[in-house]
């Protein structure tokens, strides 16, 4: 399942990112290996690292959820990277995301827009 889903909006058709928290309440490792939403043409699994004080971010290719646990897609470490949206989007929109995972299982959700100061839902 998904929890706390949220979209960075940024200004000027700039990428935006997506975040949340995913859950996995089975018994086995789930790999998430993908996303995609009507919303942007290009949804990118991306994590952000700080080397030799310089900020970089690199796209990759599978997030494993261990069993029972979660993992956090967070600013500053693993995030969906949103790009070339297809309508205009803005603060107080909604965007539905569908999560891919090996195997073939996806899972939607809704990924409420927020404006770019914010730090995520309340």
């Amino acid at each position: 399942r998904v929890e706390h889903a949220w979209i960075r909006w940024l200004p000027a058709q700039l990428p935006s990112a997506g975040y949340a928290v995913i859950v996995n309440d089975s018994d086995a490792t789930v790999r998430l290996t993908g996303a995609r939403s009507v919303d942007y043409g290009i949804v990118m699994l991306h994590r952000s690292m700080l080397a030799n004080s310089d900020s970089r971010m690199e796209m990759v290719d599978h997030l494993d959820i261990p069993a029972h646990g979660s993992v956090k897609l967070t600013p500053g470490d693993y995030h969906l990277m949103l790009s070339q949206a297809t309508r205009a989007i803005k603060p107080g929109d909604t965007v539905k995301m569908t999560l891919e995972f090996a195997g073939g299982a996806t899972l939607q959700a809704d990924f409420p827009v927020l404006p770019a100061n914010s730090t995520g839902p309340k």
